[in-house]
């Protein structure tokens, strides 16, 4: 199959057809007349680009280190700036589960979005196109550009789309962060360049070395890894969120569009950005800090956990609940072993299927009754059993049940932390039990019971287009849960060229 596929697109620029077509597909959306039909236009856009990804994955060679389906063209040649993309076994698999949750938002979006439609979908895909390139840029500035490219239309759709009151306000809060995480990314990027010119003896600005792979094979010394490791660790724990760099993500959950908020508790770009610059780029500093990892992580899951636990509203819960799973990732990247690595992109890799499917079931819900607070709920499972069974199976993936994709994720953070860092391990542990009370709280109050509001009573079940895509999203949390391997073989090559290079 990898032959095969290798064979049928040798010289075809996958990704970079991958990026473009999501451009593309807006600008015909204001060339269909009827903003009905814009719709399908932003939908076959999506299902193009869930064809091109898929491609990208099937001709992936896992059994080979390094990046494949790499493309290079001359950017900025003054400063040594490069158009270089490329996969690896570490952002493969994002491609796909990226695509796949951003058809979800358009699917949810499809009958809730009634105000400049249009607007909304070309912000959308400019959106979709920004995220890939971070996954695939192997040029530092252009990793910053693609990063700096999700600000703009994430702030248009919290603040015109958005359902709460205070949507402007946490559309500026959102913003402002991530322009303070990107101070210390990018004066760190620069200072990698300008460090490897000096050990090269290069003379500037020709000198500058901006290509990932590059400075990679550089080693940085002892002093330049510390202040490396903490400019980047600084610039990525914004947007991961990690505490206490959290507090835009509920106020986002709760005032944005809730398919927005699907996008942003289901795609942790700053923890991906963590593991592949941050620990590659600063290996010998990464050793040092490794309880600084471990503690961020620890405080991460028990602050997430029990603030969840607090919450009345499914947004919040889920926000919080989001907070807490991704201290686990900083966890199994402080463990610096194989385990952690793999249990770490693995867990990343449910976010996207598990707590973005989530939110969606969550916004449809919401689209129904006009709320998601539990006050105003009750005996959902009445009127809406698909809704939620499905709502059910994606908070047991959440809780890491076996059978589901959250399982092997948090057994091998688990293992790993139990094993380089006891004391956080068993904080985790403490953690997944609470992740397990919160849910299952909030849930029986949600869904069972009696029905106490007449607009429940009177609200239908998923629809046919929901119902395949929650189906799908199912399928996958049952698929790698009960067949690990699947995932772990992809990233298997790759975890261990990072783990080697720590070590």
């Amino acid at each position: 199959m990898v032959e095969t596929i290798q064979a049928l697109t040798n010289g075809v620029p996958l990704i970079s057809l991958l990026i473009l077509s999501l451009p593309i597909g807006a600008a015909l959306i204001w060339l269909v007349p009827g903003s009905e039909r814009s719709r399908w236009v932003v939908l076959a856009t999506a299902l193009v680009d869930l064809v091109l990804a898929t491609l990208i994955l099937l001709g992936f060679d896992a059994t080979q280190s390094g990046f494949q389906f790499v493309e290079t063209t001359s950017w900025i040649p003054s400063l040594n700036i490069h158009y270089k993309v490329g996969v690896d076994g570490v952002s493969v698999l994002f491609l796909p589960l990226t695509v796949l949750l951003f058809l979800g938002v358009i699917i949810s979006s499809w009958t809730s979005v009634r105000t400049l439609p249009r607007l909304y979908y070309t912000l959308l895909l400019l959106l979709e196109s920004a995220t890939l390139g971070i996954f695939v840029s192997l040029d530092t500035i252009l990793f910053f550009l693609f990063w700096e490219l999700t600000l703009i239309p994430l702030y248009f759709l919290i603040s015109f789309w958005g359902t709460g009151a205070n949507r402007r306000y946490a559309a500026v809060k959102y913003t402002l962060f991530m322009m303070a995480g990107g101070v210390p990314l990018l004066f760190g990027f620069v200072l990698l360049a300008f460090n490897h010119a000096e050990i090269a003896g290069a003379t500037l600005p020709g000198g500058l070395v901006f290509d990932m792979e590059a400075l990679l094979s550089q080693p940085l010394p002892a002093e330049m890894q510390t202040i490396i490791f903490l400019l980047l660790l600084a610039g990525f724990a914004f947007k991961t969120p990690i505490f206490p760099f959290h507090t835009w993500l509920p106020v986002v959950a709760m005032e944005g569009p809730i398919a927005i908020a699907a996008l942003m508790t289901g795609l942790k770009l700053g923890a991906y950005g963590i593991i592949r610059f941050v620990v590659p780029m600063a290996p010998a500093a990464a050793q040092d800090f490794h309880w600084l990892l471990a503690g961020l992580g620890v405080i991460g899951i028990l602050y997430g956990a029990v603030m969840a636990i607090a919450q009345t509203n499914l947004r919040r819960m889920l926000a919080y609940s989001s907070i807490s799973h991704v201290g686990l990732v900083i966890l199994g990247i402080a463990s610096l072993n194989i385990q952690g690595i793999q249990g770490a992109l693995f867990h990343l890799l449910n976010f996207t299927i598990v707590a973005g499917g989530l939110f969606i079931l969550t916004g449809f819900l919401h689209h129904r009754t006009g709320s998601t607070d539990i006050i105003s709920l009750g005996g959902v499972a009445q009127r809406m059993p698909l809704l939620t069974t499905f709502f059910f199976l994606f908070g047991l993936a959440s809780m890491g049940v076996p059978g589901t994709n959250g399982f092997p994720a948090e057994f091998l953070v688990l293992v790993s932390a139990l094993e380089t860092h006891t004391g956080a391990g068993l904080a985790a542990l403490f953690g997944v039990v609470l992740s397990a009370g919160y849910f299952l709280s909030i849930y029986r109050r949600t869904f069972l019971g009696p029905i106490t509001s007449p607009v429940v009573d009177e609200a239908i079940d998923l629809r046919h287009r929901e119902l395949l895509l929650v189906s799908a999203m199912g399928l996958l949390i049952l698929t790698a849960g009960l067949y690990p391997n699947a995932v772990l073989d992809l990233t298997r090559v790759a975890s261990e060229q990072w783990v080697a290079g720590v070590k």
